[in-house]
Order: structure tokens, then sequence, then C-alpha cells
């Protein structure tokens, strides 16, 4: 199927690696120039690289997302870059209950996740609205709606992505621009697969651990954990075009997981 979104650049903030890497390579698979963004030069220079190799257009922009002035930077780069898709992925997490979660960290969860979301919006989307199209995707989290103890902080920031989503979605009627979130349950990472199978007793593969792991950490109607491609896919096809009736949503991608700690 043909998204119709070659020529439309893209900014996908910490896209590097992981999630948002896997974002970008949805989003250049289907003709978006993408600006990777990351706060590691090499990381980023090597996702772009990959990028390219695989037949994309890609270029790079440095920052850290909790930093203003950095965050005028990637604003600035994304400007210069055209960007019309703007995929709000960046949104550092850290484990903290109510007895652990001090002011600091509230505050980091609000910066990180919230505040550099509506800053980069707020600087890319009048731009949007002028040339009547455009892209809003903000990664919200399972957190936001079914909240999980030991991530009372990121869970409320996440909370508030969600909900500034749909209110930016009213505010865009009739402007040909989109808002929607995204909320993925738990999705494994490379990374996370080899623990899981370094840390197996039994030696098994991944086909047999993983309903054995789904069940255990995330029990869904799926019968497994998600991967970086199921959140991809479906960021990819709310950018495009074919999705432009779709607006104001929160996409859960978490397997059917509902209502469960």
């Amino acid at each position: 199927m043909d998204l119709r979104l070659a020529g439309r650049p893209a900014l996908v903030t910490a896209s590097s690696s992981g999630l948002g890497a896997a974002i970008a390579r949805r989003l250049a698979a289907e003709g978006c120039p993408v600006l990777v963004h990351g706060r590691d030069r090499d990381r980023a220079e090597a996702a772009a690289e990959q990028l390219r190799a695989a037949g994309g257009v890609a270029r790079t922009v440095l920052g850290d997302v909790t930093d203003p002035a950095d965050l005028e930077r990637i604003a600035a780069a994304a400007t210069a870059f055209g960007v019309s898709i703007l995929v709000n992925n960046a949104g550092p997490v850290a484990q903290h209950d109510w007895r652990t979660a001090g002011e600091q960290a509230w505050l980091d969860s609000w910066a990180g996740n919230v505040l550099s979301a509506v800053t980069l919006i707020r600087a890319l989307v009048p731009a949007m609205r002028s040339a009547g199209w455009g892209r809003v995707i903000n990664l919200g989290s399972r957190t936001a709606t079914s909240p999980v103890p030991n991530l009372v902080d990121y869970g409320a920031a996440k909370a508030a992505v969600v909900n500034l989503t749909t209110a930016l979605a009213k505010d865009l009627a009739g402007t040909g621009v989109t808002a929607n979130s995204v909320s993925p349950g738990v999705i494994v990472t490379e990374a996370m697969r080899a623990m899981f199978l370094a840390d197996d007793p039994q030696g098994r593969d991944w086909a047999s651990l993983e309903p054995e792991l789904a069940q255990r950490y995330a029990p869904n109607p799926a019968g497994r954990l998600g991967t970086p491609d199921d959140v991809a896919a479906t960021v990819t096809f709310l950018a495009s075009p074919l999705a432009g009736y779709l607006n104001g949503l929160d996409v859960r991608v978490d397997g059917g997981l509902v209502g469960t700690p």
C-alpha cells in the first residue's frame, strides 16, 4: 500500500536508537526525508547513515530535549528541514513510586515528556497550519490510562501528553493538520530480548519463552510482547494522508492490555 508519504519531511525525536529509530526507518522507507535526533553525535550519525544506505534521505540534529537552548536549536533545524510530520518520541523514564518520587523527579518527567513536546509543537505547527497539511504524533504510554505503582511521575506526565494531544486536535480543527497520540504497552527491544533469553534457566528460544513473559509482565489477548515495529507501523500510518480522518485519538499499541497493573 502506498501511504503517500514520499517527500514529506519528518522529525522524530530520540531516533538515534530504539523505538525512535524504528519509527524513523519506517517513515524513511515510505519516502519521508527524516531528521534524526539524538544526544550522541556518533549514534545519531550512524542511525542517519543506516537510513541513507537503505535509499532514504536523512540528516541529524543533536540536543537534549530537557534543555531549552537545545530545544530551540532542534526546532530551528526542523524548520529549516521543512518538517511537516512531528513525532514527539523523546520521553525520559525512571522508576519512582510515591515514596521515592521527589519534587525533582516530577519536574524532570514534566520537562522531558510534556514541555519538550509542547515546545516543538509551538515551534513547528504554525507552518503546518499555513501549509494546510501536517501531522503531530505524540508518544504516550500504557501508564497514561493504566497507572503502575513504580512509574508515578512518568505515568502522570504521559497522561498529560495524551490530554494535550486531544486539545491540540481540537485547536487545529479545519486546518488539515491532525494530532494523535500512540501509547505503547510493553515493547521488547533487542537488548531486552537478549537479557530475557540469557536469564532463562531452561535455555529456551524466544518463541517458547515469550508467552510466559507476556503472561508475567503484560497479559494481553495477543499473547505476546510488543516490538518497536508494532509501534512504528502505527505511527507511520497516522502520519500518512490516508489517516486524515483519524484525529484526537490515543491509539493503544499494547496487544489489548487493559486495566492490568
